[in-house]
C-alpha cells in the first residue's frame, strides 16, 4: 500500500492523498458484487454489453454508485459500470455513464475547432483562478489528444493536460459513444505516466468489445420519432455546454466536477481497492473450501451407532 501510494503522489494532490486514505477502509462496509471477467456482461438496461476479458473485473450500475459512495465520492446517477484490471500493480479503471441527452448529430466532425475549445478553457480557467486560493488553482496545458471522431464507432475521444498549483499533472481519457437516444461517456482513468499504454488496453480490450444492443445503435436513429439533442459534437466535448458558456464558466465550472471525480481520486483508489478486493475473494474461497470440507448433517447421521461409539472411545482416550 505504501509503495502504491509513492507512486502516485505525484499525480495526486496533498488532500486528495489524506481524503482516499481515510476512504480505503470503507470499501469493507457494503459487500459489492465483483464480476470476474471470461464473459459477458451487460452495461446499463438494455443498453449496451461488454465481453469483459479475463484480465478484469466489473460492476454494474449499482455496485457502482456504492462503491464511489464508499470510496468518499457522490455518484452523478448516471453511472451504469466500471472495470477494473486484476493486476494490482495497474492503476486504471474505466467508467461509464449514460446519458439520455437524445440523439448527437455528428455534422460537425469535419469541424471541430480544437484551438477555439483550448483557448476557451485556458481564458476561462485564467478567471477562474482569481477567486480561489492557491492550492485550489488548476491550469490547462495542452491537449494530449486533441478531439476527433471515429466514423465507425460513431464516437467522439479526446484528451486534455493540465496541472495543479504544485504542477501535480491531471489527465483522462474521455471517449463518448453515441446511441440512438443520447451517449455513452466511457472515462479511462490513468496514472499520467501509464496513460500511453493504459489506453492501448483501453482500446484494444475494453472499447472494441463494446457494443450497443440492437434497438439503442446511433444507425437505429428514427426521425419521426426520436429526440434531437440541443447540441452538437462541440457542446458534448463541452459536457452538454455551448462555446460561449466555456468562454465564460471556463474549465472550472464546465470540467471540474469531472476532473476531481476521475481525474484526482479515483486514480488512487483503482490501486487501493485492489488489495481489498483480492483479500475479500481469498476470504471467499477459503470459507468455500472449508464448508466443503465439513461433513453435512446428512453425512453425520447416515451411521448414528457408529459415530455414538467413536465419541465413547475419544472420552475414555481424554480420561
Amino acid at each position: 500500500m505504501k509503495s502504491l501510494i509513492a507512486r502516485l503522489f505525484k499525480s495526486v494532490t496533498v488532500m486528495t492523498l489524506i481524503m482516499m486514505v481515510c476512504a480505503v477502509p470503507a470499501f469493507a462496509e457494503e459487500e459489492l458484487n465483483w464480476v470476474e471477467g471470461g464473459q459477458k456482461v451487460d452495461v446499463g438496461t438494455n443498453l449496451a454489453e461488454l465481453e469483459l476479458d479475463s484480465d478484469f473485473i466489473f460492476l454494474n450500475a449499482e455496485d457502482t454508485k456504492k462503491y464511489l459512495t464508499q470510496s468518499g465520492m457522490e455518484p452523478s446517477g448516471s453511472e451504469i459500470g466500471v472495470v477494473f484490471p486484476k493486476d494490482e500493480n495497474q492503476t486504471w479503471a474505466v467508467y461509464f455513464e449514460y446519458d439520455e441527452s437524445g440523439y448527437i448529430e455528428d455534422d460537425e466532425k469535419a469541424e471541430i475547432d480544437a484551438d477555439a475549445l483550448l483557448e476557451s478553457y485556458k481564458e476561462g480557467t485564467e478567471e477562474m483562478n482569481k477567486e480561489l486560493s492557491p492550492e485550489n488553482q488548476l491550469f490547462v496545458d495542452k491537449w494530449d489528444v486533441a478531439p476527433f471522431y471515429d466514423n465507425q464507432l460513431h464516437s467522439l475521444s479526446w484528451s486534455l493536460l493540465a496541472h495543479d498549483n504544485q504542477n501535480n499533472g491531471v489527465i483522462n481519457y474521455n471517449v463518448r459513444i453515441l446511441s440512438r437516444e443520447g451517449y455513452i461517456s466511457a472515462i479511462l482513468v490513468s496514472d499520467p505516466a501509464k496513460l500511453q499504454a493504459d489506453r492501448i488496453v483501453f482500446n484494444n480490450k475494453i472499447l472494441s468489445k463494446f457494443n450497443l444492443k440492437k434497438g439503442q445503435r446511433y444507425e437505429d436513429f428514427d426521425k419521426k420519432t426520436d429526440k434531437v439533442a440541443e447540441f452538437g459534437l462541440t457542446g458534448l466535448i463541452l459536457g452538454g455546454a455551448g462555446l460561449a458558456v466555456a468562454k465564460k464558466a471556463g474549465f472550472f465550472a464546465i470540467l471540474l466536477p469531472l476532473l476531481k471525480k476521475f481525474g484526482f481520486i479515483i486514480v488512487l483508489a483503482v490501486g487501493a481497492i485492489w488489495g481489498f478486493i483480492r483479500k475479500r475473494m481469498g476470504l471467499k474461497k477459503e470459507q468455500a473450501e472449508h464448508s466443503e470440507e465439513l461433513p453435512t448433517q446428512t453425512e453425520q447421521s447416515e451411521h448414528p451407532a457408529q459415530d455414538q461409539d467413536k465419541d465413547q472411545e475419544i472420552d475414555k482416550q481424554k480420561v
